[in-house]
């Protein structure tokens, strides 16, 4: 198959799935304006997964190319096809491409869902192979681009759950503890529930000591998996 006729048949495909109602819902769970074919996650994976056996033996520097020319889209559904293939190729990841990434993120990515999809898996698995990377995460979080801000945080998702990374994910909170943007805070919220799953002391007690500077939705993602009375204590306001 010739790829670029690859993207052409995989947007075909997503336009005679997609319907009204879908594209409405989806837009229900954001504040901006998205674009969006309006198809059900389940299918575009079904399709990401079809057309992935024609490109895996292009290469990485082809397939690249061909995420790219998805990201140009704009479409959500077209990004999560992005997010469905990457992950095949961790093994193959170079520390080059973690420019790459950063610079997907800063041009393609703009809204919760494209950043959620793309970091928790692709980056995810970067920093597990090159963990020293995880410094470039702690600089994503003095950008001025919101959602890389939030992938500084959302990118070490699966590795906290794994019990990763606890010292890092500590000072990626930190460095984002004040941050006035309601998406990053939600972000790295999350990164510190998934890392209370193994680490639920340690987490509790960052909450406890930044509970005073911690916005209350960042507070509330990070206490959401623990025990009531450690919830309660949490939340209980110190005058």
């Amino acid at each position: 198959m010739i790829p670029d006729d690859c993207i052409r048949k995989i947007r075909r495909e997503l336009k005679d799935n997609a319907d009204e109602t879908t594209r409405k819902i989806a837009q229900r769970f954001f504040k901006e304006k998205i674009k969006c074919h309006g198809v059900k996650t389940g299918i575009v994976g079904k399709i990401a997964k079809k057309y992935w056996r024609e490109v895996k033996e292009s290469g990485k520097k082809e397939i690249f190319r061909l995420c790219e020319e998805l990201y140009l889209g704009g479409y959500c559904e077209e990004a999560f096809v992005v997010s469905f293939w990457l992950p095949n190729l961790s093994e193959e990841f170079e520390p080059e491409d973690m420019a790459v990434f950063k610079r997907w993120i800063e041009k393609y990515i703009d809204n919760w869902a494209k950043c959620d999809s793309f970091c928790n898996h692709t980056v995810g698995n970067f920093i597990e192979k090159y963990p020293k990377y995880v410094r470039e995460l702690k600089r994503w979080t003095k950008s001025e681009n919101r959602w890389l801000r939030r992938a500084a945080a959302v990118s070490l998702i699966v590795p906290a759950k794994k019990g990763k990374f606890l010292v890092e994910i500590f000072g990626i909170a930190d460095k984002l503890l004040r941050d006035e943007d309601d998406m990053v805070r939600k972000g790295y919220g999350w990164m510190l529930k998934e890392a209370g799953r193994l680490h639920q002391k340690e987490v509790f007690d960052y909450v406890m000591r930044n509970k005073k500077e911690m916005p209350r939705t960042a507070l509330r993602y990070a206490i959401e998996l623990m025990p009531k009375k450690l919830k309660a204590k949490a939340m209980k306001k110190e005058y």
